[in-house]
């Protein structure tokens, strides 16, 4: 394995970016001088990274939803919808399935078949199709920043286009937009092509222009221990700091149990920052954001709209410079302008009425900030390890030996032995660790605390609770009791 967690040299990126933009005919368009210069004009409101720093600095969550269609007039008019009646503080590019997986062809396909049919057949906006001028073209109009989100392992030729074409974050990184996503991509693959992604920051950086990376936090959004989505992404932004990334967005799924989400918010905000201190990267911004609820919804609108704002009351005594914001019609597909603009103001009602409000210092909220940053340090240390020294490596190795294992990840690199539930209070804790190093004294924790629920429901621990567990939400309960959804 020639991998190394180190920066990459100039000649190398340089010589890799002439293969990387030769790839399909719009990297013919991406010029890094120009580019840089109409980047640094773009108004600081504009700017991802300097707007989330301001909103940060001044204790304030913000809101930013998920969205992208095929066309650019339509896309443009579903962003302006968003920050004009729902009130959105930042706005995504939902990025198609076609571009997700370098399948640009057939992206172009879907965009001619939108064009004829008059709505869009894509579930995200082709940007790469869409090239420099297109993205350039919904930047220009809207006021809010752009960010980049998709869910692609190979995320090169994405960056490049979508940076010079205005976008100043983007969203993934080599585990968090592999595992999840992706069945036969390495992790040494996905590491490399996000390094390079990184990279590519890194130099703008160099040239004076801020742009935002944010891992994804919510990895498969089903059941994932806090530790596991933290050790993740504290892992990403070390990879994206050595690279020169100066502004890195940590993010965290909700769980559900509000002590719990508060807790690994600010776990994950303080362990990152110490391992950033510790390996030299001391003028990165370090922003958090937090995701509504992942997993499965109500279909009554009703109910959606009280998940949505029990996401955002967590988001807002969790001190999270940001929350992406789910919708009422989750459960039905993808949503219309309104619906996502009614999540969008439910949520900014919660973030308003919370504003200044932080959830109350206590014991029990710091044990369970030390228990989640203690099972994070068993991860990496033993990623470290394995790696003898390397980041990069080491992340290799800790997939390969189920270090660190995302539950139901589709990816072959993943080792899928631990299973996730939750324990009796509804905090998600490891029901089976797998190959996870943690001490005696953290597995005889998780396991006191399924013994406790099986006495409570008066039945044996089994592998029903993490398939009741998984049900329970969308049907107005966060434990899946037995019985539960009669």
């Amino acid at each position: 394995m020639d991998l190394k967690f180190t920066k990459m040299t100039d000649d190398a990126f340089f010589k890799e970016r002439e293969e990387v933009l030769a790839s399909w005919p719009t990297g013919k368009d991406v010029d890094l001088d120009e580019a840089t210069e109409y980047l640094r004009n773009i108004p600081d409101e504009k700017n991802f990274a300097k707007k989330l720093e301001k909103a940060d600095k001044a204790g304030i969550t913000t809101a930013q939803p998920r969205a992208g269609v095929a066309l650019i007039s339509e896309h443009i008019t579903l962003l302006q919808h968003l920050q004009n009646e729902g009130g959105a503080d930042f706005l995504p590019s939902t990025i198609d399935a076609y571009t997700r997986q370098n399948r640009y062809e057939e992206g172009e396909k879907g965009i001619a078949e939108s064009q004829k049919a008059g709505r869009s057949l894509l579930n995200g906006f082709p940007a790469v199709n869409h090239g420099v001028t297109g993205c350039r073209q919904v930047l220009e109009s809207v006021d809010l920043p752009l960010q980049l989100r998709h869910g692609t392992p190979d995320s090169r030729l994405l960056a490049e286009v979508g940076h010079a074409g205005g976008f100043t974050s983007n969203e993934g990184g080599a585990i968090s937009y592999n595992i999840p996503y992706s069945k036969k991509v390495t992790v040494e693959k996905s590491i490399r092509d996000w390094q390079y992604c990184d990279r590519l920051v890194g130099i703008y950086e160099e040239r004076g222009v801020n742009i935002n990376r944010e891992p994804f936090g919510p990895l498969t959004g089903t059941l994932v221990p806090p530790s596991t989505s933290n050790a993740v992404g504290i892992l990403e932004a070390l990879l994206a700091a050595e690279q020169g990334v100066k502004s890195i967005t940590v993010g965290y799924g909700q769980c559900g149990n509000l002590l719990q989400d508060v807790a690994a918010i600010n776990a994950l905000r303080e362990q990152c920052q110490e391992y950033l201190n510790e390996y030299g990267y001391k003028d990165v911004v370090l922003t958090t954001v937090f995701h509504q609820w992942m997993g499965g919804f109500p279909e009554d609108e009703s109910k959606a709209f009280g998940l949505i704002s029990l996401g955002a009351t967590a988001a807002a005594l969790s001190g999270a410079t940001k929350v992406i914001v789910k919708t009422p019609h989750e459960a039905i597909g993808i949503p219309t302008k309104e619906a996502n603009a009614a999540g969008i103001k439910a949520t900014k009602m919660v973030l308003n009425l919370l504003e200044g409000q932080r959830y109350a210092d206590s014991e029990k909220l710091r044990q369970e900030i030390e228990i989640i940053k203690a099972e994070v340090k068993c991860m990496l240390d033993e990623t470290l390890k394995l790696g003898k020294g390397d980041w990069a490596v080491g992340t290799v190795k800790a997939f390969e030996n189920g270090v660190i294992d995302i539950p139901f990840g589709p990816s072959d690199a993943n080792a899928g032995k631990m299973l996730p539930a939750r324990d009796n209070q509804g905090f998600i804790r490891y029901l089976e660790p797998g190959n996870i190093p943690f001490t005696k004294e953290l597995l005889d924790f998780n396991k006191s605390k399924f013994e406790e629920r099986a006495k409570f429901e008066g039945r044996d621990i089994s592998f029903q609770m993490v398939v009741d567990d998984i049900f329970a939400v969308s049907r107005g309960r966060l434990v899946g009791r037995p019985g539960g959804d009669k």
